[in-house]
């Protein structure tokens, strides 16, 4: 073994820990481990020992907010691995993960856009921003649209079934219909902006021939 493998962590990988939600219960369990990382899921995370039919578990309390169970199961799952454990954590429960850090890259990716905008310089270049933005399936203006369409059904059914006025969704849907309608009218303009040709210089006509200049009358003398 070489100085630099004594510097790497040991994996436990007979007491491999798994915490997630049970889609039962919707508690968030730990399973696996030992003595000593159930000491450090119960300091670091906040669990608790629970019985169970083959082996004992861990359980975060019943009663925590949703954010805090996700800390808690993040924070657990940090500082096992930092012990040299093994351990799968459910994404859904990773604070780290997502979904802030999917808006952040989607933030970056419209910063990316604006700047490559401000650098076009030809109608091409243009069309092929137009595309990203409009294009049909695929654009970020339809996808947006998509999730407007799910958010006025979803908002419009459970207005109608409590007995409320829906005007609110209704409105909602009207907006995302224009916005539907600007993203098809940009995608035409995208078309027109390709098929534009840039403008090329006039080749040279054929050389005119010179003018004949008349000579002046000759003057008689008497």
């Amino acid at each position: 073994m070489t100085p630099r493998d004594e510097d790497e962590p040991v994996f436990f990988d007979l007491n491999y820990v798994t915490i997630t939600r049970d889609p039962r219960s919707q508690l968030v369990l730990a399973i696996g481990g030992d003595g000593r990382a159930a000491g450090i899921l119960q300091t670091a995370g906040g669990f608790h020992s629970a019985p169970g039919a083959s082996r004992d578990y861990h359980r975060l309390p019943h009663h925590l907010p949703v954010e805090e169970q996700r800390h808690g199961a993040t924070a657990a799952a940090h500082a096992l691995l930092l012990a040299g454990y093994s351990v799968h954590l459910d994404p859904a429960l990773n604070t780290l993960a997502t979904p802030n850090g999917d808006r952040q890259a989607a933030c970056r990716y419209l910063a990316g856009l604006e700047s490559r905008a401000r650098a076009t310089e030809t109608d091409r270049d243009v069309a092929v921003l137009l595309a990203e933005i409009a294009a049909p399936e695929e654009g970020m203006l339809p996808q947006l649209v998509r999730a407007l369409i799910a958010t006025w059904a979803t908002w419009g059914e459970r207005l109608r079934d409590a007995g409320l006025d829906d005007e609110p969704a209704e409105q909602l849907m009207e907006a995302t219909s224009s916005l539907s309608n600007q993203a098809h009218r940009i995608t035409v303009i995208r078309e027109q902006a390709a098929r534009r040709t840039p403008p090329t210089a006039a080749a040279p006509g054929p050389a005119s021939a010179p003018r004949a200049t008349s000579s002046a009358p000759s003057v008689r003398r008497r």
